[in-house]
């Protein structure tokens, strides 16, 4: 693999002032950010070990990982946790996440981060490897549309080095299964309606509190800025994203784990 020069990898830089971000608790807001997403996805951590789980099956206990989509760094805390010898960069465009990224990995030389858009087609240039063994992603790429996401599938093959993975945990809705759909929705529902009473904070309950901080005051404000309040994409089928890999490049692609409403697809290069 060819690492690019240095000098021309863009890593992010948070910009907060030294003295707040010092005082700043970022395991705190690591584990707020968990809770508020085990809230919609109280598997979320089955998933992240299978993931890991086939890491290690594919490519082995040391990968060098692009962690895409990052966000608070949730994929790259629980794989150096597990492969102490691993490396991660953390591609992102959210300000916010990324300061609580930022922060929470600063002194560990492992990890780096990049800020990037994935619908610009020249954000591969910001990293600083070539090629990967595994790009890892989760709840995040339901946030595009189907042509800009096939486009990013191409993009990530090519990032992907022969025999690596790509894997991608997310919402991926069958529309053949109506009834099944409504069902789970309502199930899935009652039990949030259940766990919000008992005071777990929603998305918007969360981000709230992130745009009172001082420190995070500012990339959250940023964060709407870019982003709205949320970004109208599509959730195709676990089918529709394995026969897309498969066209982009990848020899094999199929579920390796999946709940009632999300899909864990492992892609191998």
């Amino acid at each position: 693999m060819t690492d690019k020069d240095a000098t021309t990898a863009t890593t992010t830089t948070v910009t907060t002032t030294t003295a707040a971000a010092a005082g700043t608790d970022w395991q705190a807001w690591q584990e707020s950010w968990d809770r508020q997403q085990e809230w919609y996805m109280p598997d979320r951590e089955e998933r992240f070990r299978i993931m890991l789980d086939m890491v290690e099956a594919l490519v082995g206990p040391a990968p060098r990982v692009l962690d895409l989509a990052c966000g608070t760094g949730t994929i790259t805390a629980r794989l150096l946790a597990r492969f102490p010898q691993a490396t991660s960069t953390g591609v992102d465009l959210d300000p916010a996440l990324l300061a609580i990224a930022e922060g929470t990995f600063a002194d560990d030389d492992r990890v780096s981060f990049v800020t990037a858009d994935l619908k610009d087609p020249d954000w591969p240039a910001k990293l600083p490897y070539d090629t990967y063994d595994a790009v890892l992603t989760a709840t995040a790429l339901h946030w595009f549309h189907a042509e800009p996401l096939a486009d990013l599938y191409g993009r990530v093959a090519e990032l992907v080095r022969d025999g690596g993975v790509f894997m991608n945990a997310d919402h991926m809705i069958d529309d053949t299964t109506p009834r099944i759909n409504a069902a789970e929705r309502a199930q899935r529902h009652a039990r949030m309606d259940a766990a919000k009473g008992e005071g777990a904070l929603d998305w918007s309950e969360w981000w709230q509190l992130a745009a009172k901080d001082p420190v995070l005051a500012g990339p959250t404000a940023r964060r709407f800025e870019i982003y709205g309040e949320h970004a109208d994409g599509e959730m195709p089928s676990a089918e529709w994203h394995a026969r897309v890999l498969r066209d982009k490049g990848f020899g094999e692609a199929r579920p390796v784990w999946c709940s009632p409403s999300d899909t864990l697809l492992l892609a191998v290069k």
